[in-house]
């Protein structure tokens, strides 16, 4: 990560002192009118060039100067974007398409490498376990925010667990959003709802407002997560074209985001969980996949 960095550095740095001094050069080459703005162009390959200073920072220490290598893809995602934004309005020559080349795309993919390392080294919390617990295990040791075990808990009535997302994730805030229903849903069934959660005990309270009817557990190391079948995701479970396509929906419908409150790799599902065994599972095939309480009690007889 850091060669791709200095790499990148240095190659801003050359784009910079190389449009400052020979503003027209490029143009020229490129069988194009030198521009009536050759000051504004010097102003790009200057910016270009505190952004290379800004890469050489980073190469230092990638992972721990993630801010700055954001920047960097927000940087070159905007090029492609606006100039294709200019061509399509007849803004743009077509030629200039090799510079856009250059400086930015050939750039894209290293830069996300860097930032998804980053996510999996910040957002990510470490196993507390090296064996997961077998689910007869977790349910005798994991407790309702009610007192009892969610084992005791399952021999009273069917339970739709429900196994959240990052508490600042708009899926989970769209579930939240919706809680009432999920209740009702499960009530219909003679069943109960719980909500399984990354934070400590006591603090996912700050984010479920159901004056407590809604039992809830805490599962801060992800242990239940995992002795459900529930891992981490990866990039395409996390940020493919169908997460980014429901997530605009949720964010423009009223959800938002929020801070990172919880693992923010880790996978949601919902399972039907009675008499301390599974009856059935929806394990999430992506983030943006939401719990149907309903459906988890069409069980073949």
């Amino acid at each position: 990560m850091s060669p791709f960095l200095l790499l990148a550095g240095f190659y801003d740095l050359a784009f910079a002192i190389w449009t400052v001094c020979w503003p027209d050069l490029w143009f020229r080459w490129a069988g194009m009118d030198a521009p009536t703005y050759p000051h504004l162009w010097m102003g790009m390959g200057l910016l270009a060039g505190i952004f290379g200073l800004g890469y050489l920072i980073a190469a230092t220490n990638p992972l721990h100067h993630w801010p700055l290598v954001l920047l960097g893809f927000l940087a070159k995602l905007a090029g492609p974007v606006g100039f294709f934004w200019g061509l399509s309005e007849g803004l743009f020559d077509a030629r200039a398409g090799w510079i856009v080349i250059a400086n930015h795309v050939v750039w894209l993919p290293p830069f996300v490498l860097i930032l998804w390392t980053a996510m999996q080294t910040y957002a990510g919390r470490p196993p507390e376990r090296e064996t997961p617990y077998t689910v007869e295990e977790a349910a005798a040791a994991y407790k309702l925010s009610s007192g009892e075990t969610l084992l005791e808990a399952s021999h009273e009535k069917p339970l739709a667990l429900v196994f959240l997302r990052h508490f600042g994730c708009t899926f989970t805030r769209q579930i939240l959003r919706h809680l009432q229903e999920l209740e009702a849903d499960a009530r219909e069934r003679d069943a109960r709802l719980v909500l399984v959660h990354m934070l400590e005990r006591g603090e996912g309270g700050k984010y479920i407002h159901s004056d407590g009817a809604v039992a809830r557990i805490a599962d801060p190391r992800c242990e239940l997560y995992r002795a459900f079948g529930l891992g981490k995701g990866g990039f395409w479970e996390l940020f493919g074209p169908r997460v980014w396509l429901k997530g605009a929906t949720a964010f423009f419908s009223g959800c938002g985001i929020g801070h990172l409150a919880g693992d923010g790799l880790q996978m949601p599902g919902a399972f039907l969980f009675h008499e301390g065994r599974i009856i059935s599972a929806q394990p999430a095939r992506t983030a943006a996949d939401l719990p149907d309480v309903g459906k988890l009690f069409e069980v073949p007889a």
